[in-house]
């Protein structure tokens, strides 16, 4: 997804169109046991705070009431391991004739990840993919020294109107690795690890934890790890990581003495920090966690690009104006670089 360049107005009423969220097909392997029964006789009030911070992120319309939330990066923190940019799409419901329209952009030395809880998405790449994505399903596309994508709602879906609602994450990739060739994946949501226990389930989309690994590649040392609790459920976070932290999708987290977070906050955990979820209720509380090791040095920002060097993300900006990237197959349109473009954001 392309990152817009405008300031953000301030924090809006997210939609809940879409109503409940859409359940994952039921995975087929990989399945182990959570027992939380030791979480329950904890005392929390002892506990020193396992907080860093907590972002509430700005709400941006796309127009037609399609709205967009920026977790990261934001003033308060720029990057949690390797993810340096967290976009939450919708909940939103098109209308008969509407769909998502990102044109074919850029993006160079990182990866993008992409995870639906409802609706569908048509990637398109210049390596000539062409793969739709569904809840439950894993987009892994690695930029390395260049790609270009397109994101649409397919023309059949038009027709009657669909429901779009997920997560798009830019993860850095290590500084020897950012010029790798550019690839795409596709994950099935039944190949994912599924862990389960009393209340809850899990699933490793990228990376490793709890014990297990995603079949998705990533070049970076990392977890991200979507984790569905029952009104009061609670499971135990270790810290596998030095770099850790929670997005709330839905329901409420409870947290113990540091208290109860709403949908739409990242919290952001000391390293170290050991800390236990709870699904406080009435609902369920769905939640992405997510992390790794800090990156090997800063990283730079600015419009779609991200590298460990200014000059880098410079010559990108020449490359995509002069035309010199790769086009997508079957596209005509495309994102032009914005006019305004200051020296790159330094990470972190």
């Amino acid at each position: 997804m392309e990152r817009k360049t405008q300031q953000y107005p301030g924090n809006a009423a997210r939609a809940r169109q879409c109503g409940h969220l859409h359940k994952n097909p039921a995975p087929r392997r990989l399945a182990r046991n959570i027992d939380p029964s030791e979480e329950n006789d904890l005392d929390h009030h002892d506990d020193p705070s396992a907080l860093d911070i907590v972002i509430v992120p700005p709400t941006h319309d796309l127009g037609d009431g399609f709205q967009v939330r920026r977790a990261l990066p934001s003033r308060q923190r720029r990057m949690v391991g390797p993810f340096v940019f967290l976009d939450q799409m919708g909940p939103h419901v098109f209308q008969p004739g509407q769909g998502l329209d990102v044109r074919p952009h850029p993006h160079v030395c990182l990866a993008t990840v992409t995870y639906l809880f409802d609706g569908e998405i048509m990637h398109r790449d210049s390596l000539g993919s062409v793969q739709p994505i569904r809840p439950g399903e894993v987009n892994w596309m690695t930029a390395g020294r260049g790609i270009v994508h397109s994101e649409r709602t397919d023309t059949a879906l038009r027709q009657d109107g669909s429901g779009l609602f997920g997560l798009q994450c830019w993860v850095a990739l290590p500084s020897r690795q950012e010029e790798t060739d550019p690839a795409f994946t596709h994950t099935k949501a039944a190949e994912l690890p599924f862990i389960e226990g009393e209340g809850v389930e899990a699933r490793v989309v990228a990376g490793s934890y709890w014990g297990k690994r995603s079949p998705v590649a990533t070049l970076s040392d990392m977890f991200y790890v979507d984790v569905e609790l029952r009104a009061g459920a609670r499971i135990a976070m270790p810290p596998e990581y030095p770099e850790q932290a929670i997005y709330i999708v839905e329901g409420r987290l409870d947290l113990g003495r540091d208290g109860t977070f709403e949908p739409g906050q990242l919290v952001v955990l000391k390293p170290g920090a050991e800390v236990r979820l709870g699904a406080p209720g009435p609902g369920p509380t769905r939640i992405m966690l997510l992390g790794g090791e800090p990156m090997d040095g800063p990283r730079f920002l600015s419009w779609n690009f991200v590298a460990s060097s200014e000059e880098r993300i410079e010559q990108a900006k020449r490359d995509w104006k002069a035309g010199a990237f790769p086009q997508v197959p079957g596209e005509t349109e495309f994102i032009p670089l914005p006019d305004s473009q200051g020296r790159p954001v330094r990470y972190p």
